[in-house]
């Protein structure tokens, strides 16, 4: 099978998009997890933190399906959809697009690029809940808020879910004591008591008014250089603990570059916009099969890997 995969990414968080909107692959959810394994392989494969697969909708615009890098599938990703939405909004000719993941029906649209070159896109995550049950968590309250788990770590975290799982802490340092990181989040996607399904664990660290630092321990991937529905449920964590305020961009850093976030509040009801990069960085024609696949052309896109990347050391 002929098989064309575009390399972007969002904030270095990087993905092979397929397009299937025409012509569906008709491949089964095993065969994308395989498929998404063997050519996320950083050794041997073209190297990726997962494949975002974009289909037709009756629903919506389009529709966005993201198997992460060890096979499992993705209900969101913030950083996955910037990418999608700079495409969906390209092939279809339009500015503004409603995009069907696998819990909400999204909003996306183009904005003014944030640096000279840099193509720009703002998503809306949600939907955004506080009840443990939906990461899912095992914990004596509905709710998880600032709070310890004390027979793992003194720093306090809050559940949320946008709706992908989130354990957050606020640390001085987000980038300290890394090896106690790696052995917390690891140890929560693992067999543990707490989080049947695992979760993504991130640091966060307040750097000036409306500017916060975020680490993120990424289900399904390790620690990645940005993970946008970690950086978007964070910004609503500082806003809760009053490091930002509501409704105003904050900028959010990490390791992979920048984005910027806005939390919106109305009563007890959360929405997040995500507005950031959606960088392509070049374009594979391959033969697939089950067995193995072969690349042929390549495309690369200089400019725009060069423009991110000044827009990233101006940070």
């Amino acid at each position: 099978m002929k098989l064309t995969a575009l390399k972007c990414h969002g904030s270095g968080n990087d993905f092979l998009l397929i397009d299937e909107y025409t012509d569906s692959l008709n491949y089964s959810d095993a065969e994308r997890a395989e498929m998404a394994v063997r050519l996320c392989d950083r050794s041997e494969g073209l190297g990726a933190d997962g494949i975002l697969f974009f289909q037709d909708s009756k629903i919506a615009d389009g529709r966005m399906r993201v198997f992460n890098s060890d096979g499992s599938e993705a209900s969101m990703c913030g950083n996955g959809l910037r990418c999608v939405a700079r495409y969906a909004c390209e092939k279809l000719g339009m500015k503004k697009l409603r995009i069907e993941t696998m819990k909400a029906v999204l909003e996306v649209e183009e904005m003014e690029p944030l640096s000279e070159g840099v193509e720009t896109y703002k998503v809306e995550i949600s939907p955004v809940s506080f009840r443990t049950a939906d990461l899912p968590m095992k914990a004596p309250n509905e709710t998880f808020i600032n709070q310890t788990l004390a027979d793992c770590s003194d720093l306090p975290f809050t559940a949320i879910a946008v709706p992908n799982p989130h354990f957050i802490a606020i640390v001085d340092d987000a980038d300290a004591k890394k090896d106690e990181q790696q052995k917390l989040a690891a140890y929560w996607n693992g067999e543990n008591p707490y989080f049947p399904d695992g979760v993504n664990v991130s640091f966060v660290e307040a750097l000036r008014p409306q500017e916060i630092f975020v680490r993120t321990f990424e289900r399904g991937v390790g620690f990645t250089n940005a993970c946008g529905t970690a950086m978007s449920a964070s910004s609503l964590v500082a806003c809760l603990q009053g490091l930002a305020s509501f409704g105003e961009e904050l900028t959010v850093y990490n390791p992979g570059g920048k984005v910027k976030c806005a939390v919106h509040q109305q009563e007890d009801q959360y929405t997040i916009d995500l507005i950031g990069n959606a960088t392509y960085e070049y374009k594979v024609e391959m033969e697939y099969q089950p067995d193995g696949y072969k690349v042929g052309s390549r495309v690369d896109f200089p400019e725009e890997i060069a423009a991110y990347q000044q827009m990233v050391n101006r940070k």
